[in-house]
């Protein structure tokens, strides 16, 4: 199966994912909060690092379960930005 490209909106809300991860893991470490989560230390080094920028929802509810993080806390602070245009491709 061949995925589409993702969208430099979609590679920076990744991003913006990643690093709100990280902040709410605070100084527990990858492994722990993985292990809580019930998903693999790579798995969550890659969400972290924008590398896995669209994890499955489940993946998701069970990290904002570990981290204590509010689902709709999560998606408002990644959700689509109105003010965020993507640049025109050029010929």
């Amino acid at each position: 199966m061949v995925r589409t490209p993702l969208t430099p909106w979609e590679r920076e809300r990744g991003e913006r994912f990643g690093a709100l991860l990280r902040r709410a893991r605070g100084s527990r470490s990858m492994a722990e909060v993985a292990a809580a989560a019930g998903v693999s230390a790579e798995t969550l080094r890659k969400i972290e690092t924008g590398r896995a920028p669209t994890p499955a929802f489940f993946t998701i509810a069970a990290l904002a379960a570990a981290l204590h993080a509010s689902l709709d806390e999560l998606a408002a602070a990644c959700g689509h930005d109105p003010d965020w245009q993507e640049p025109a491709l050029s010929a």
